[in-house]
């Protein structure tokens, strides 16, 4: 539950914080005109990203094993890649990202509505769509039959908007570079887990050899449906079981993935600046 609670605070931020920054300029600007098209902009996103998600989950149902096993360990692994590539931008763009989206912003504002309703919802649905593809994989690689994996995504999610809203406020003031740092490096582990099960998903489906090739079995030392293992599982979709090639997979994704990103930024300081809006009057 953890895991998932991670990811869905991790993704949740990071389109709070470009809506904030989106809201706070408009304001700062004194163009509470275009604040309308702005979150038209914003719900069609949101709704672009249920609407994948759900055809996700309900869509699938209708294949056969063999093709649900193919579906799911092949998007696990785009989402994988996804979300990896995520990290790497926000660690790198994130000190750029406020004047970015000010550039953008003045464009669309003397484009006109239209431009406005697409400018937030590119802005938004990047992140929604990479958010509900990371969600699904993620929830179906820790799924324990109960309803979890996902109570932990949407409490995320909420934490995610309750602390955007305090950042436009002004109410809270965190240090942004170390906390998608130190988020972006559990994200990673969280990844390699997904990985790993999406592996393990194609070699069921037939697609990858070496199903029954097991690199380990500590099922009776940690069994599945005990606390620690469950907690181990939905944390890092620990799997106590797991073949040879889930093994290898998950190594040469998580040691050079983490090590690179962990590793100190060549530009400077490597630090970002706080790419949290302040609310400020115009």
């Amino acid at each position: 539950m953890f895991g998932n609670y991670l990811i869905g605070l991790r993704e949740g931020l990071e389109a709070s914080l470009v809506v904030c920054i989106l809201i706070a300029y408009l304001v700062k600007t004194d163009r509470r005109d275009a604040l309308k098209p702005i979150w038209i902009g914003i719900a069609v996103a949101v709704t672009l990203a249920l609407a994948f998600g759900f055809a996700l989950e309900f869509g699938s149902q209708e294949l056969t094993f063999e093709a649900q096993e193919a579906l799911g360990g092949s998007l696990s692994i785009i989402a994988v890649c996804l979300v990896t590539w995520m990290v790497f931008w926000m660690r790198r763009t994130a000190r750029h990202l406020k004047a970015e989206l000010h550039g953008r912003l003045d464009a669309a504002l003397q484009m006109g509505t239209a431009a406005l309703v697409a400018t937030a919802f590119l802005a938004v649905g990047r992140e929604g769509l990479e958010t509900a593809l990371f969600v699904w994989a993620s929830v179906r690689a820790s799924n324990d039959g109960t309803q979890g994996p996902l109570i932990g995504v949407l409490l995320g999610i909420l934490t995610a908007v309750v602390l955007g809203h305090l950042f436009y406020r002004g109410t809270v003031r965190i240090n942004l570079a170390k906390f998608f740092t130190w988020t972006g490096g559990m994200l990673v582990v969280v990844a390699a887990g997904v990985l790993a099960y999406g592996v393990h998903d194609l070699q069921e489906a037939d697609f990858l050899p070496g199903l029954t090739d097991k690199a380990f079995d500590i099922s009776e030392t940690v069994p599945p449906d005990s606390w620690y293992g469950t907690l181990l599982k939905g944390i890092f979709n620990f799997q106590p079981d797991p073949t040879v090639v889930q093994v290898v997979v998950w190594v040469l994704y998580l040691v050079p993935t983490l090590a690179f990103f962990l590793a100190p930024s060549r530009s400077g300081k490597g630090r970002a600046e706080s790419p949290a809006p302040v609310r400020e009057e115009a």
